[in-house]
């Protein structure tokens, strides 16, 4: 099969809480006539993007159409997960006309785009483009670019100190890996620090990546889709942190997650408070799922990283359904779950 005739499949990743999900679920809403296939992996045992993908039914990605991955990084488990999840898409009539992936907040591109070169699915498929999502707000803040001149200091001064912090080097990955790199949450930026934070990201990327910023995932889908970069070909002048220092090694020991219940909350801006008090007072990287809420026929979505919180209401609870909130927490290593489970209970 020829490269013009393999079905294009782009990653989409970026840092927790950067808003994949959101781009994502704008794209399917406004596919232009494209059905897509989505493979979602998720960092943690509830799949929370997925079923808010779902819960926007449409008609360019069916229910059937979106398949979830919760056992672990995807870039960490590609022969037992990934590659049977491709084999199974594209064994499907009709075949999608593009397939889409979301990685973990926490995945290395790389290893991913790499397996589109086995041969199961090297003739078949073609990465058309990794897409960077890029959290504005957070590196205008310093929280994922930090002060070179710091780092170097420091390391000066502790000779025990190696390794950039992992969540510098993730990011810088991410952003390396890169050939459509948007800067969003562009809404809470002005035009001078949308610029600087394109600066930013344009000293960790490779050579001919575009930026461009958006908010609420508003992008058109031509310009996701249809960059026809062939990364799978690329990737390698791409490498990772560890690629860069002769390490080949990517585990996750530095974060941890857990899920944390929580009964029925009285109001929605009391959750809301209350998960603010714990961003406060735990070292929390990202928190995300679904709360019910006393009177409403419809779940609360809650989505919080560094110290904002967002929710709103989607779809209604099915017939059956526990109505018990259940909460992915996503945080470093030690992160207090008994305290930060006790705090969200209420």
């Amino acid at each position: 099969m020829t490269a013009s005739h393999k079905i294009p499949a782009t990653v989409v990743t970026g840092f927790l809480g950067a808003g994949k999900t959101t781009l994502i679920r704008h794209l399917l809403q406004n596919a232009g006539g494209r059905k897509i296939a989505l493979i979602v992996n998720e960092f943690g045992d509830v799949g929370i993007d997925g079923d808010v993908l779902r819960a926007c039914e449409s008609e360019a990605c069916r229910e059937e159409d979106i398949v979830e991955l919760a056992n672990g990084c995807i870039c960490c488990t590609v022969a037992d997960d990934f590659i049977p999840t491709m084999e199974k898409i594209l064994a499907r009539s009709p075949q999608p006309d593009h397939i889409v992936i979301e990685t973990s907040g926490l995945a290395l591109p790389q290893p991913l785009v790499r397996a589109f070169r086995w041969p199961e699915i090297a003739t078949r498929v073609t990465v058309d483009g990794v897409v960077t999502v890029v959290d504005g707000p957070a590196v205008r803040d310093g929280r994922f670019a930090h002060d070179e001149a710091a780092v170097a200091a420091q390391r000066a001064a502790d000779p025990n100190v190696d390794h950039e912090d992992p969540i510098e080097e993730l990011f810088q990955d991410q952003v390396r890996s890169a050939d459509l790199i948007i800067v969003h949450k562009a809404d809470r930026l002005s035009e001078a620090e949308i610029e600087a934070v394109k600066a930013d990201v344009l000293t960790h990327s490779s050579a001919g990546v575009r930026v461009v910023s958006a908010a609420n995932g508003d992008l058109p889908a031509d310009v996701l889709l249809g960059l026809a970069s062939g990364v799978e070909d690329k990737i390698d002048a791409r490498p990772t942190t560890h690629e860069l220092e002769g390490q080949v090694q990517h585990d996750h020991d530095d974060f941890e997650s857990f899920i944390a219940e929580t009964p029925e909350a009285a109001d929605a801006g009391e959750f809301e408070a209350r998960v603010r008090r714990v961003l406060e007072t735990h070292e929390v990287l990202r928190l995300k799922g679904f709360v019910p809420v006393a009177g409403k026929a419809a779940r609360l979505v809650v989505q919080a990283v560094g110290t904002r919180v967002d929710t709103y209401f989607d779809r209604a609870w099915k017939p059956g359904e526990a109505r018990l909130g259940r909460l992915v927490v996503i945080g470093e290593k030690g992160v207090d779950q008994a305290g930060i489970a006790r705090a969200l209970a209420g």
